[in-house]
């Protein structure tokens, strides 16, 4: 489609819409740059000036029900989906009128009140979370598109490759729209892709690649008009590539004339989007020019007076309360140390099953009750997930609620972040929890984070679970744990449950919490049985265990270490020695006041983990014992963990590298010569 696309076919109302909107955009982020120079903005400031038809022709197919998801560059996106001005530049200010109530600023945006679910400050997210919420329109039957918009730099991360690979494969209603500006910051895109066409590489992925002029608002609108119709028509994803240009810098205040010339951005300035659309319908719609240039010029004036408002009144809004710094981080309050409480038994009755079946009972409930959820994993449809996870779950729910994934963890990962987004309860089999390194960044920068910066809109009820632990000679890639590292980091829940009984409740509440949760589930443990109810029931986070009750010492452990430690308690008993043993079941919350209250009965404590010493969660509770209950304390804190090493593979060095049950033993006495 060139350059100068025709505007017949086209009611006028379209038309000054399309201009209104580009108008809208322009006028916003020229005010934005001032305000910029003037300190009004305080962070980065990334302005969109020069690509407002890609926006604007995209949008205008969207309803506010169609999710968009940005990147840095997202302030005419968000405005084109429907954003009020007002809120944007509040945003920007840093204040409490702000579209995030002054948590997110330039590169942090959400409106899911007009289907702006989110920019982000990282590359790549947007094109995978827009793959989550097509899944979750595919589930919930709805006839709504999402729509990813990225820059070039953005088609050279995985991310690409892994969300047009599962739009594609699943036929999801996706369209991804790459604004080709030439640079990634400050790499041109010539240098940075062997291939000249981000459009072409569509066809990799068995999807339709469009090329178009991405400053002919036209030619945008008239090539996602036809990506629009297909998605909602069930006929899949497409990938349009707008070339255009910004013809300001990378970020307000960042030096431009380094990597690329004056006259470059010159000679892209002479191809402004609205100039190019104004000429267009002055020179085409009428014989005489007087008609649209009253309409042209009223809409310029309309756009400048909005914009002025806007910036007096987010000028004049007032900063956000320091007491809000710390809400949203949780849909519901964490357990504060001190405020913890022992949770009365549930009936075990006589009943026992593995720990697998525990949690195979505790999902197939939550399935039955709530038909948003949906496995994704390697393996878990037919097969039944690698530990037995998911067995029978396939043939009763269908390849939608229990699908198989290629191998691609920040995919599909990244994915369940859309989908919990847009209305669904995405559960994530990662098998074992070495694998979803890879996906890394977008647990702790999107998934633990989305509720906090989108101001409790959006809530993220995200289930991650699979394996950890030491065993079977799996060596050091297929035994990491990690529930340190993870709760360590707000927004997130981590559960490390120890017997069949707590993993199936446990796993019922993470099924119906609306926090992201790290399900943590040891692999020694998984064939263990124990005690579990019939009935459906669940167990709250941050409610520790008390294991057995001793007066002489407590041990505080978790997962296969609670095992160990009860064959140590029972050596101990043989000589007299009355062990307490407590396990906290979450890592995130951690239930401190049960612990102290042990502690406050024996006067001593040992942290029995597997994980290694430095930075663990023994440190933390360490602390928090030293600090609040350091005067029931007779003998200084003991620790116990497994060696600081990479897990090796033979049995010989495996068995050396974690605390075994004489070891506990030999921990306890010698504490108890303290």
């Amino acid at each position: 489609m060139n350059s100068d696309s025709a505007t017949t076919g086209l009611e006028n109302s379209v038309l000054l819409d399309l201009y209104r909107t580009m108008q809208l955009v322009r006028r916003t982020e020229l005010q934005l740059a001032k305000s910029s120079q003037q300190g009004l903005v305080h962070g980065a400031c990334h302005t969109y000036v020069g690509q407002e038809a890609v926006a604007a022709g995209v949008c205008a197919h969207l309803r506010s029900e169609d999710a968009a998801f940005s990147t840095h560059r997202g302030h005419g996106h968000a405005l084109a989906k429907g954003m009020p001005p007002e809120q944007l530049i509040a945003e920007l200010y840093g204040r409490q009128t702000g579209c995030s109530a002054g948590r997110g600023g330039s590169m942090h945006l959400f409106g899911p009140e007009v289907g702006m679910m989110g920019t982000s400050g990282i590359v790549g997210p947007s094109m995978l979370q827009a793959v989550g919420a097509g899944y979750s329109f595919k589930l919930l039957k709805l006839d709504g598109v999402s729509v990813a918009f990225f820059g070039d730099g953005a088609v050279n991360n995985g991310a690409f490759h892994e969300a047009l690979n599962l739009a594609s494969i699943w036929d999801l209603p996706v369209l991804f729209v790459c604004e080709n500006n030439g640079y990634a910051t400050e790499v041109p895109f010539s240098y940075a892709c062997s291939s000249s066409s981000v459009a072409a590489r569509g066809k990799s992925y068995g999807l339709p690649g469009v090329a178009v002029d991405g400053n002919d608002v036209l030619a945008v609108y008239q090539a996602a008009a036809e990506a629009v119709k297909r998605a909602r028509g069930g006929e899949g994803p497409t990938l349009l590539e707008c070339v255009t240009y910004r013809v300001r810098s990378h970020a307000e205040g960042m030096v431009d004339f380094t990597y690329r010339t004056r006259e470059e951005v010159d000679s892209w300035k002479k191809q402004c989007p609205l100039l190019r659309l104004r000429q267009g319908l002055v020179k085409e719609k009428v014989p005489s020019d007087s008609v649209w240039d009253q309409q042209l010029d009223a809409i310029d004036q309309e756009v400048a007076d909005r914009v002025a408002a806007a910036h007096e009144a987010a000028a004049a809004a007032p900063y956000p309360g320091a007491e809000t710094a710390s809400e949203y981080i949780y849909a519901v309050p964490n357990v504060a140390v001190g405020q913890g409480a022992r949770l009365p038994s549930h009936p075990a009755g006589e009943r026992e099953i593995t720990y697998v079946e525990a949690t195979l009972e505790a999902l197939g409930d939550a399935m039955d009750k709530d038909p948003t959820i949906f496995v994704l994993g390697e393996g878990v449809g037919e097969r039944g997930g690698n530990f037995n996870t998911t067995t029978g779950l396939y043939q009763k729910y269908g390849p939608v609620r229990l699908c198989d994934t290629p191998i691609c963890e920040r995919g599909f990962v990244g994915l369940s972040a859309g989908a919990a987004m847009t209305g669904t309860r995405p559960v994530i089999d990662f098998m074992f929890a070495d694998f979803i390194l890879d996906a890394i960044g977008e647990i702790l920068n999107q998934i633990a984070k989305i509720q906090y910066m989108s101001n409790g809109r959006l809530e993220m009820p995200v289930l991650l679970r699979g394996c950890i632990g030491i065993g079977h000679s799996a060596a050091t890639h297929h035994s990491g744990s990690y529930y340190s590292m993870y709760g360590h980091f707000p927004g997130l829940r981590v559960v490390v449950p120890s017997t069949p009984y707590d993993a199936k409740g446990l796993l019922a509440h993470a099924l119906t919490a609306s926090d992201p949760v790290i399900f943590l589930e040891h692999r020694e443990l998984m064939n263990i049985k124990g005690p579990v109810p019939e009935g459906p029931y669940e167990i709250p986070f941050g409610k520790a265990a008390v294991v057995c009750e001793g007066a002489d010492v407590t041990i505080v452990a978790l997962a296969e270490m609670v095992r160990k430690s009860m064959a140590a308690i029972k050596e101990l008993q043989s000589r007299g020695i009355s062990v307490e043993l407590i396990d906290p079941r979450t890592v995130a919350p951690l239930d401190c006041e049960t612990i102290l209250q042990s502690v406050a009965k024996t006067g001593r404590l040992l942290i029995a983990d597997e994980t290694f010493e430095p930075y663990g969660i023994g440190a933390e509770i360490s602390a928090q014992v030293s600090q609040y209950g350091f005067d029931d304390l007779d003998a200084p804190i003991h620790r116990l963990n497994g060696a600081h090493t990479p897990t090796p593979y033979s049995p010989a060095l495996e068995k050396t590298v974690i605390p075994q049950v004489e070891d506990i033993v030999q921990a306890v006495l010698d504490l108890l010569e303290e």
